[in-house]
Parts: C-alpha cells; structure tokens; sequence
C-alpha cells in the first residue's frame, strides 16, 4: 500500500518532463499589438467578403486584394520579424516614429508610445531598430500606393503607420515633386487618433531638425575595398614615377680630373738645343 502513493508521484513527473504542458506560454508574436491589429483586420474583412457573397454590393476584387496583403502581413509577424525599416531617398528630412528614449534621457513619464526621429536624406534606420511610421507634414505632397497599387493622395498633418517586418521606403517623384511610399498608406492617423506626438507643422520646420533615428552603417567590407583599391593605385603611381624619373637624364658637374706624371711641366735640360743664358 506504501508503495502506491510513490508510483503516482512518479508518474505525474514523467509527465511533466516528457509531455508539453497545455499550460504552455503561447508564442510572443501573438501578444504583438500589430499581429492583433492584423487579424481583427483579416477577420472584418472575411466577414464581409462573406456578406458580399450574399449579395452585398461591395467589390470583390478590392476585398480579396486587401487579404492577401494582411495574410502577408500575418505572415512576417508569425516569422518572429519584431522590427520595422524606413529609408529616406528623398531630398528633405523624413520623419519617422521609432522606440521610446531611454528612461534615463526623459525619465518614467513620457506620455507617448513611440518618439519622433529625423532621418536625413539617403539613409537608412539601422536593422533591430524599430520604424513604426513616418510623419506628415501640413504641406507636404505625399503619394502612397493604394491597394490596386494606383496613387492615393494624402495630405494635411498625420502619421502613417506601418507594422512589424515592413520596410518602407520613400523616394521623390521629379515630375511632380511629391513624395511617394511604396506600400499602401493603410493605417493613417490625426492627432488624438492615438498616443503617438502628431505635430501641426511643415516641411520646412522639419528640414531644420538634427538627424537623429539611428541609421545603417556601410559595411566594412566595403571600406576595406575601397582603401586596398586607393593604396593599389598609390603604389602604380608611385612605381610609374620612379621609371620616368629613372629615364631623364641628370646634369652632372664636370671633374677635375688630377694631372697625370706625365702631362706636369717640366723644363728642357740643357742641351744642344738649349743654352743658359
């Protein structure tokens, strides 16, 4: 009879050890406010393609173009990607959102979720720094695709929002001279639409700004090339010089040679051609 209570405490460890609890965390992309963002979006969506099949008159095209994007979107964030990327190949300061400063810079009451960061013109925010979206200006002439990848104007200030595995990118169109982004401007915010610092200002206020959103370093790879390269053609150079020297002709100073024994002057010896006075 004693040996029964040991035999059940021993099976429940083996159990615990060999079994996967039910219990188990669930996986950190699901706790991600953009992956919940995402699959509410996809849920409204099925449900009204749904109601579209019923004979609601809704575009159907339109719809399904939409989930497909989000089911990517889902997809990068059930791969783990916990990080955004903007690149600025504009010719004026961008503005992006990016993680809070550090507790120690502002201290525990900053009021926001996010900060604003400047990103200069031609760069890049570094990889693992998180972009969350880019400010817009009052004035600014900003075109984002739309879902059937036509120009979607946008303007007044705001923030456009983009969500995690994302890398936007905005560039310059010259005919027009407005700034364009690569993907859909699906979530654009106003002031008060949520806890982020959404400022009533223009673009001429932002190019005054430092840079500051951490950027992507050029590969030391590259620099290494670059200086054997620059070395390379400083050592030809340098050989190339010395032959043509080598080849000109050098003025040198005549010697002065020592007079032979011989070629001294010496006077005759006396003699029959020579008479003392």
């Amino acid at each position: 009879m004693k040996l029964k209570p040991f035999l059940i405490a021993l099976v429940i460890l083996v159990n615990l050890v060999f079994v996967q609890p039910s219990f188990a965390d669930k996986p950190k992309f699901t706790k991600n406010p953009d992956y919940i963002e995402v699959t509410k979006a996809l849920e409204s969506l099925k449900t009204a393609q749904s109601i579209q099949a019923e004979g609601e008159n809704t575009n159907p095209q339109e719809i399904q173009k939409k989930i497909d994007e989000l089911e990517f979107q889902k997809y990068a964030l059930e791969t783990g990607t916990s990080w955004g990327q903007c690149a600025n190949q504009t010719d004026k300061m961008l503005a992006v959102y990016g993680p809070q400063p550090d507790e120690d810079d502002v201290g525990e009451d900053y009021p926001y979720d996010t900060a604003l960061y400047f990103l200069a013109p031609g760069r890049t925010t570094k990889e693992k720094w998180d972009c969350n979206g880019v400010y817009l200006p009052n004035d600014a002439k900003l075109t984002a695709l739309s879902s059937n990848q036509q120009g979607e104007e946008l303007a007044g200030s705001g923030a456009i929002k983009i969500v995690d595995g994302t890398q936007l990118v905005a560039k310059t169109n010259p005919d027009t001279s407005a700034v364009e982004l690569n993907i859909p401007a699906t979530q654009v915010f106003k002031a008060g639409d949520l806890n982020w610092f959404i400022p009533n200002v223009s673009q001429a206020t932002i190019d005054t700004r430092v840079a500051n959103a951490p950027t992507a370093k050029i590969a030391k790879k590259n620099q290494l090339v670059v200086q054997k390269n620059l070395e390379k053609d400083t050592v030809q150079k340098n050989l190339e010089k010395q032959t043509v020297e080598s080849k000109i002709p050098t003025e040198t100073q005549p010697q002065v040679q020592p007079l032979r024994r011989y070629d001294e002057p010496r006077l005759p010896k006396e003699g029959y051609y020579y008479k003392r006075p």
